[in-house]
């Protein structure tokens, strides 16, 4: 095979799962929980996720932890431990930097890795082998020839596994999968599609982008149509990637009624995400509240602040000011604070 530009997807299998099997290799090969304090007895809290034999009793990330007790009753629930995985995923990262290749890090637990090659798979696995002698974790590699391909490869290759997903099998491979199977098409659009008699992979690449646009606007529609071909992006942005903003939110286990507790949590949260800020030198430009009313009604206000901060007690009162905005005549069961922050050219100008 000649040397070519190859696109690969890591993505480490079941992350935080892992991360804590490392911690407690007592819990091998038993079903075990992921997320909020631990306790599945709590209301409103939701598993970050769940190892595979936690799965096959149907545990899912984002399913209620009291959920998860009653399909799985022996499973060990754990709570979440941000900073463990964040310190796991850097040294994940350290690993696939010292590879010849460029590294384009999207998250915790997955990063794209574009190479000059003749044998992607000879690089995969070493991929593979170094990840896990560094770190003890396990990853599945995709390749592919853009993100798109390497993304939907690696998740063919789970757990543990190398796949090639190409425009040489791409049609054999991803044809007759629902539309949904494509990265960047959920549910929702996968039933709208599906509407227009557009059910698989297949029909929607033959399907004619006019019409696409028609239903879907002239951006999304032949998008839609261009995933479908196998089509994506293959530059590898190596820039170190920099949030635009931060959130805290709070569940609460019985609704709030009384403004003054209101108030009292949202001032709180500002409180936390101003401490986030300036802990990552970050100004803040703008402040969102987020209010969630019982049964599962959401809103949001939100507003500029008229300088750029990094204050605490600036920020606390601009949260109050927007939570002011809100009709509270209902109990609230959920309350978020979030900030834009200025980007680093900004944030040089924004302040003296």
């Amino acid at each position: 095979m000649s040397t070519r530009d190859w696109i690969l997807h890591v993505d480490l299998d079941q992350f935080i799962a892992a991360v804590e099997l490392l911690r407690r290799p007592e819990l091998r090969g038993r079903p075990v929980v992921v997320g909020g304090s631990g306790d599945p007895t709590r209301p409103r809290t939701v598993a970050a996720t769940a190892t595979y034999e936690a799965r096959a009793h149907g545990v899912r990330s984002g399913m209620p932890l009291r959920t998860a007790l009653r399909l799985c009753p022996d499973a060990v629930f754990l709570p979440t431990d941000p900073p463990a995985y964040e310190a796991a995923s850097e040294r994940v990262m350290a690993t696939l930097r010292a590879f010849p290749a460029e590294v384009e890090v999207w998250g915790w637990d997955e990063a794209f890795v574009g190479a000059r090659t003749d044998d992607p798979e000879a690089l995969a696995a070493a991929i593979r082998r170094a990840v896990l002698a560094e770190t003890g974790l396990s990853c599945s590699v995709g390749i592919g020839d853009n993100k798109h391909q390497a993304k939907l490869a690696s998740g063919l290759a789970k757990p543990a596994g190398v796949f090639r997903l190409t425009g040489e099998n791409w049609a054999e491979v991803m044809y007759r999968r629902p539309t949904d199977a494509l990265w960047g098409i959920g549910a929702k659009i996968s039933r709208r599609l599906a509407g227009l008699g557009l059910r698989t992979v297949a029909e929607l690449a033959a399907a004619d982008p006019a019409e696409l646009a028609r239903h879907f606007g002239p951006t999304n529609g032949p998008w839609y149509h261009w995933l479908a071909l196998g089509k994506g992006e293959a530059e590898i942005v190596t820039t170190p990637w920099v949030p635009r903003g931060h959130s805290r939110e709070t569940t609460f286990a019985a609704d709030l009624t009384d403004g003054t507790e209101i108030a009292a949590h949202v001032a709180a949260l500002a409180g936390r995400v101003a401490a986030d800020a300036a802990a990552g030198n970050r100004v803040i430009v703008r402040v969102a509240v987020k209010v969630r009313f019982a049964p599962f009604l959401t809103r949001t206000r939100q507003s500029t602040l008229p300088v750029p901060t990094t204050d605490a007690a600036e920020l606390t009162r601009a949260a109050l000011a927007v939570l002011g905005r809100f009709d509270l005549d209902r109990p609230v069961r959920l309350l978020g604070v979030a900030v834009d922050y200025a980007m680093p050219d900004q944030s040089r100008t924004a302040l003296p």
